[in-house]
C-alpha cells in the first residue's frame, strides 16, 4: 500500500452499546499468543505494566488471528514506520481499576454532572468492566488491541494526542474535520491515516473515540463490520496450574492407594 493511497478517516458513530451487548458470541476457542514474539516492524511496549497499574501483565497477549493480522498490517507499512503494541488482552481487575480511576476523577472535576452522564462519557475512553459471558469487556476477549506508530529507531510518532488521552481530539477522525490544521496536526492526521488504513486493510475495525483502539473477533468488531455474531468471548492466558489440572483430569491416577 503506497502512502498516497491512505484515504481520509471516515467519521463513524459510536456503537449502540445496549444493542452491541446483544450480539451473540460463538466462542472459537482460539488461543492467546504473546505479542513479544513478533519480529521486524513491530515493537511491544505493555503500557499499563510500565505505568505500574496494579495487576497489569508484563506481556501483551493477542488471539492468534489478531496476531496474524498484525503481521499483515506491519507488512503494509512504509519502511519508515513501525507498529508499537501498547495493550492487548486485559485482565478484569485492570479494566476495573482504569474505569474506577476515570470515574473518580470525573466526579471530582464535574461535581454537578449526573452519574449517568459521567458513565456515558467515560465509556468513550474506558469500557465499563464486565466479565459476563454474554457481554465481556472488549479487551478481556483478547480481540482488542491498542497500538501506535514509531519511526525505525523506535521513537513514538506524533498522533495528535497521547495514548489514552481524555480529549475530543482522541476521536479517530477528529483531525479530519479541522479546516486549518497546524503543521504538527497535519503530520498527526497523516500518521493516523497510515495506522487506520493498514489496520482496516488487515481486517480490524476501529473504536471511533480512540485512534489507538482496534478490534477483531469480539462484539465491537461484529458491530462495526456487520457480522451477525462474535467469535471471541472472555478468555485468559493459560497457566501451568490450569494445564496440570487439565492433564490430571484426563489421565489415569499417578498414585494408587
Amino acid at each position: 500500500m503506497k502512502k498516497h493511497q491512505y484515504v481520509a478517516i471516515p467519521n463513524i458513530p459510536q456503537p449502540d452499546w445496549e444493542k452491541l451487548k446483544q450480539i451473540p458470541i460463538t466462542e472459537c476457542k482460539e488461543a492467546l499468543q504473546p505479542a513479544s514474539l513478533l519480529q521486524g516492524t513491530v515493537l511491544v511496549y505493555p503500557a499499563y505494566f510500565k505505568m505500574g497499574i496494579p495487576s497489569a501483565p508484563p506481556e501483551c497477549h493477542l488471539r492468534l488471528s489478531v496476531y496474524n493480522r498484525i503481521v499483515h498490517a506491519a507488512s503494509q507499512l512504509p519502511s519508515e514506520f513501525r507498529l508499537v503494541i501498547l495493550d492487548g488482552w486485559r485482565p478484569f481487575s485492570v479494566q476495573q481499576h482504569l474505569y474506577d480511576t476515570l470515574i473518580n476523577l470525573m466526579e471530582h472535576t464535574y461535581p454537578d454532572v449526573s452519574a449517568e452522564e459521567l458513565a456515558s462519557e467515560a465509556r468513550n475512553l474506558v469500557s465499563p468492566p464486565s466479565n459476563l459471558t454474554s457481554a465481556p469487556s472488549p479487551h478481556l476477549t483478547g480481540g482488542s488491541i491498542d497500538l501506535t506508530l514509531a519511526d525505525q529507531n523506535g521513537r513514538i510518532l506524533n498522533m495528535g494526542t497521547l495514548f489514552d488521552e481524555a480529549s475530543p481530539l482522541s476521536y479517530t477522525a477528529s483531525l479530519e474535520g479541522i479546516s486549518s490544521l497546524s503543521p504538527a496536526q497535519q503530520v498527526a492526521r497523516d500518521n493516523r491515516r497510515v495506522l487506520y488504513n493498514v489496520m482496516i486493510d488487515a481486517g480490524f475495525t476501529n473504536l471511533p473515540s480512540e485512534w489507538w483502539h482496534f478490534d477483531f473477533g469480539n462484539q465491537l468488531w461484529a458491530w462495526h463490520s456487520g457480522n451477525q455474531q462474535a467469535i471471541y468471548g472472555a478468555t485468559h492466558p493459560g497457566s501451568l496450574e490450569s494445564l496440570w489440572q487439565e492433564q490430571l483430569r484426563k489421565s489415569k491416577p499417578l498414585f494408587h492407594p
